[in-house]
């Protein structure tokens, strides 16, 4: 059935505005570089200082909270906490969200997020620290734009099993609350495992039939949907395109691809908001997935950096911003 989609609609689903970046990477600009050092500092606070982060090691899972408040604090940011309980193990987690107010159309939210767990087993550098800190830098680079949308930047708690696809993950709680209160969310990125990139050939895997259609090396950045929000997948990739000399790739495809679904995209699109994953694939390309050597050392802070600066384009293009 995934296979007669795409080739009926593969147009549309696989074939993407612009172009991507080919060849050599231009040298690092002077704010790319210190994006790098900070996003390297992020992600040895997260799993190199604090660690594995999750429900079992609660005291670690509030220590990454109170980093990425402290972080945002530090921004100028009104941070606000969204929190929930957790029946098992039983404990306490909590959501963290900034907003910058939009003008003429602040009645929509673009929103940004990223989870700030780890899976049990794994300090989880890659998975999801990196997220996390293009978070934080990107709250940086747009503390300044002049949106006519709401951005909205939000750091979820418990998108790692056994939390996801249920009421107590992070994502869910918000998505499920914001459809609640009426908000009017008009597109959601999820920053997900976003510093690990090779140029090997067959360095980049995928499931089937997706290895058919795009490149065999990992030295790209992915923006995947599902086939309900293969239009905002197109927009993204059309303005990271425009801004950034990094290779791109991306896809509205069906949901029941193994992987397609696989982040904190997935909460909003059971309240019917338009989202997309922001990835470099995950277990798909990196070979420490979900294990004790996913650590700090393994992430590429420089092209994360790209990615980054990319991502802030995007999220201005998406709010209207000036």
């Amino acid at each position: 059935m995934a296979l007669a989609l795409l080739a009926l609609g593969g147009s549309f689903l696989i074939r993407m505005p612009g172009q991507s970046h080919a060849g050599a990477l231009p040298p690092l600009t002077a704010a790319q570089r210190e994006t790098g050092e900070r996003l390297r500092r992020h992600v040895q606070a997260l799993a190199g200082d604090i660690g594995e982060r999750n429900m079992w090691r609660p005291q670690a899972l509030e220590a990454a909270a109170a980093y990425i408040e402290g972080e945002f604090s530090a921004l100028g940011y009104e941070v606000r906490g969204e929190s929930y309980r957790v029946s098992s193990p039983p404990g306490e987690a909590r959501n963290l969200l900034v907003e910058i107010p939009g003008a003429a159309g602040a009645g929509e939210i673009v929103l940004l997020g990223a989870h700030y767990d780890s899976v049990r087993g794994s300090p989880g550098a890659n998975d999801n620290a990196s997220g996390v800190a293009a978070l934080i830098e990107l709250a940086r680079l747009l503390k300044g734009a002049r949106p006519a949308r709401t951005l909205r930047l939000v750091a979820f708690a418990n998108e790692e099993p056994p939390f996801f696809a249920t009421g107590e993950m992070g994502s869910q709680v918000h998505a499920r609350e914001a459809r609640r209160r009426g908000e009017r969310v008009s597109a959601m990125l999820s920053l997900e495992t976003l510093g690990y990139y090779s140029d090997d050939p067959g360095s980049q895997r995928y499931p089937f039939p997706l290895g058919l259609m795009y490149p065999a090396a990992g030295n790209f950045v992915g923006f995947v949907g599902n086939l309900g929000s293969a239009k905002l997948v197109r927009r993204c990739v059309e303005l990271f395109r425009a801004a950034a000399a990094f290779p791109s790739e991306g896809g509205g495809l069906p949901g029941a691809i193994p992987g397609v679904g696989w982040s904190d995209h997935w909460s909003f699109w059971q309240e019917g908001f338009d989202a997309v994953m922001v990835t470099d694939t995950a277990l798909y390309r990196y070979p420490w997935y979900h294990l004790p050597g996913d650590t700090p050392g393994r992430v590429d802070h420089g092209r994360l950096a790209r990615v980054t600066h990319g991502l802030a384009a995007v999220a201005a293009g998406l709010a209207g911003a000036r």
